[in-house]
């Protein structure tokens, strides 16, 4: 079967005055992705996580190697033009929730849809569904500054999932929150991606939220960074993050990680 993402031999050198030589954040670095698959990513700070998805968003060009979906070359090193997005097909959700303060909350989580012509009842059923399903049914005539920052990520990520991408990019999209809306947004996350099983990869430092939500957790190294290791999470779904810490094969393979970063 062929993966949906895969990425081959992806480099990023980025060129300093102070420097002789070009600085290597990323060099190397291969892995695939199946279609469906959750798959979270850890690695030392300055590892290259965010360049990483960067590239594969498409807002910046790699120095060597490639990225294919599906079997096709979508970015190389002589891409001439980046098209973030790729066709609408990578959606980003990145660390900031990017809502137009001037938008109500539907109308925020709407747009995407109305940029691309695709604004029909169906597709407003299914965001209905997605508000629903994450706690901001009721909410939708709210604008941002009247959210907690709970409901503004909440927002922001049915935002990314209402248009419907193959694949969801996702950079530490909780790092800045207090620790019990993170483990909510967490059960959100869930319950969103079992209700279509959509394509994720979740870029995170924190060990614990990558065993709890992937499948399969990659482990960066430090830059220039390589994928120095791969471990397959076989805890049962659905997950409860509460007890999840205390099962011995958590325990485990939490460990086993964070010897890899240390």
């Amino acid at each position: 079967m062929t993966p949906l993402l895969e990425v081959d031999g992806l480099c990023r050198h980025f060129t300093v005055p102070s420097r002789s030589e070009p600085l290597k954040v990323i060099d190397d670095l291969s892995f695939a992705v199946n279609e469906g698959e959750f798959v979270t990513i850890v690695g030392p700070s300055g590892s290259g996580k965010s360049t990483l998805l960067n590239m594969l968003a498409q807002i910046d060009r790699p120095t060597a190697g490639s990225v294919k979906m599906s079997g096709e070359t979508i970015l190389e090193t002589g891409t001439a033009v980046l098209q973030p997005g790729w066709q609408c097909r990578i959606g980003y959700v990145t660390q900031d929730d990017n809502l137009l303060p001037w938008r109500r909350l539907e109308d925020n989580v709407l747009l995407p849809l109305r940029a691309q012509n695709k604004l029909d009842a169906g597709a407003r059923e299914r965001v209905a569904t997605l508000l629903a399903a994450c706690g901001l049914g009721g909410f939708e005539r709210f604008y941002p500054h009247e959210l907690s920052g709970g409901m503004r990520k909440r927002a922001s990520l049915v935002r990314t999932l209402a248009y419907d991408p193959p694949v969801i990019l996702m950079d530490e999209p909780f790092g800045a929150l207090d620790a019990l809306t993170r483990v909510q947004l967490q059960r959100d996350l869930l319950g969103l991606w079992s209700l279509k099983q959509k394509t994720i990869l979740f870029v995170t430092h924190d060990i614990t939220e990558a065993i709890a939500l992937g499948d399969r957790v990659l482990v960066l190294s430090r830059a220039p960074a390589r994928v120095c290791a791969e471990y397959r999470v076989t805890l049962p779904r659905p997950r409860d993050i509460d007890s999840l810490v205390t099962q011995p094969a958590f325990v485990d393979l939490f460990g086993r990680i964070r010897n890899d970063l240390t």
